[in-house]
């Protein structure tokens, strides 16, 4: 839960009086778990996709779970994320996705197309780019993609406003749930960092994958920290072939001294 949330949910709660809708709301990690991917929805063009066909088992994913009328935190977490994947150097519909899926039943694909253009601008694609995808549905399907992921929210009648975390979730090929990244601001080293690690190291560059072994996720600062062994065993990498090449260099001019000696006989 974020510390926005917490403050809102003690304020909100008084002793003997109905839990709000904040003080229901949690992230249960569920990591491992698999997305119900026989679900459908229906994209910002008012297509109906199935999960399945967004959900490829060729590439990581980030879900975000907002509504698209949300007056602040849903936002903020777009903006967060379109942020950093800008500075990530993933290539959108080759080497990851992006889906944004409306925790509101009653939201339009109109709107969900409103919010995709706002965030393909941002990310400075075209409007017909792949791999942006802002998704509505039905109450049911949408409340089992949250449960799977651990996502908890509660709809405020009085506020006309749902209260919810403010995560993403990145999802391995296929939408088995591999991290979750929490707040409004994540550090595109972060981002970068869980979507290869959910891939496999299959996407990237060879200096990305050679990343993974110098960090690793620490559970209790929810980040992604510098791994002293595997920054050794990267830096000893380094020191081995930087000796490779001088030693080769070497031989090479010994090699070439001993032509020339030859000649010279």
């Amino acid at each position: 839960m974020t510390p926005f949330l917490l403050l809102f949910s003690a304020v909100s709660a008084q002793p003997g009086s109905e839990p709000s809708a904040a003080a229901k709301v949690q992230v249960v990690e569920k990591l491992g778990e698999r997305l119900p991917l026989d679900l459908t929805f229906t994209d910002s063009r008012g297509e109906a996709v199935a999960l399945s066909s967004l959900l490829t088992s060729e590439r990581p994913a980030v879900l975000a779970l907002v509504y698209y009328r949300c007056p602040t935190l849903c936002g903020l977490v777009l903006s967060g994320l379109v942020g950093s994947l800008r500075q990530t150097g993933l290539r959108l519909g080759e080497e990851v996705e992006v889906l944004v899926l409306s925790i509101d039943h009653r939201e339009s694909p109109a709107q969900a197309e409103e919010k995709r253009q706002e965030a393909l601008v941002a990310l400075g694609l075209p409007p017909d780019a792949r791999g942006v995808r802002f998704l509505v549905g039905e109450e049911a399907p949408v409340k089992a993609v949250a449960d799977s992921v651990g996502f908890g929210y509660a709809y405020d009648e009085e506020l006309d406003q749902y209260a919810h975390a403010a995560v993403l979730t990145v999802l391995a090929p296929g939408g088995k749930v591999s991290r979750y990244l929490y707040g409004v601001r994540y550090p595109p080293k972060d981002l970068k960092l869980a979507l290869l690690e959910a891939a496999g190291g299959k996407v990237g560059t060879a200096f990305d994958r050679f990343l993974l072994t110098c960090y690793r996720y620490d559970p209790a600062s929810r980040r992604y920290q510098l791994y002293m062994w595997g920054f050794l065993r990267g830096g000893a990498l380094l020191v081995f072939l930087a000796l490779a090449a001088v030693l080769g260099g070497f031989w090479r001019r010994e090699l070439v001294a001993r032509r020339r000696a030859g000649v010279d006989r």
